[in-house]
């Protein structure tokens, strides 16, 4: 969608709905267990959506939680599920352009989110920007596979998964891409997701700090 072209109906009222099922499902679900309740201090999310990690920060460990969205319908999904006790700010920006200083954050969450955004180097520049020294970023992202046969099938299927998903890209290389913004891996791992077709199903999770 261009700049300052309306949301339609679409993109109004029914995406949000599919982003809130798949991105919340259990399978989902047991992939952001492993990273979000490692997050701590001053807490900056990235493409929040319905709000599916909320449930996993630990407030004993979290001061506060900002986050950003450009979908004011899953922003106001975000807010509602917001659980007692966790401090939570959600403001209408994207994560190519965050309106925070630098160094302002203690832990950066990207979860399900570098697949959609239009500049995943560029939103994870500005991630490294506004963290602080010893911050970290949490993440668990889909993208491509390391299978051939799988990766030729990611980019047949990517033009019309697209357009169906809200911008969703099948082949975007996860760990290149955090490495290549400055960042060095920590921890991770990766496998397909249980339960999802292989093309959306590869996802890769861990923490990485500022080179």
């Amino acid at each position: 969608m261009a700049k300052g072209d309306k949301p339609s109906f679409y993109e109004r009222s029914i995406l949000p709905r599919l982003i809130s099922c798949s991105c919340g499902s259990e399978a989902v679900g047991k992939l952001r267990a492993k990273v979000t309740p490692l997050a701590r201090g001053r807490v900056l999310e990235l493409g929040i959506g319905a709000g599916a990690n909320l449930p996993f920060y630990d407030p004993a460990k979290v001061t506060s939680v900002l986050a950003v969205e450009p979908s004011e319908a899953l922003r106001g999904r975000a807010r509602a599920a917001c659980p007692e006790g966790l401090s939570l700010t959600i403001l209408n920006a994207a994560a190519e352009t965050l309106p925070f200083d630098d160094g302002e954050f203690d832990t950066v969450v990207c979860t399900f989110t570098l697949c959609s955004v239009a500049g995943p180097g560029q939103a994870l520049a500005e991630a490294r920007r506004v963290l602080n020294k010893g911050g970290r970023l949490l993440f668990c992202e889909h993208g491509l596979s390391p299978d051939r046969g799988v990766a030729r099938w990611q980019a047949r299927w990517e033009p019309l998964w697209k357009r169906m998903a809200g911008g969703c890209h099948l082949t975007r290389p996860v760990l290149p891409g955090i490495v290549d913004a400055g960042f060095q891996i920590e921890t991770r791992d990766s496998r397909y997701m249980r339960g999802a077709p292989k093309i959306a199903g590869w996802c890769e999770w861990g923490v990485a700090s500022p080179a």
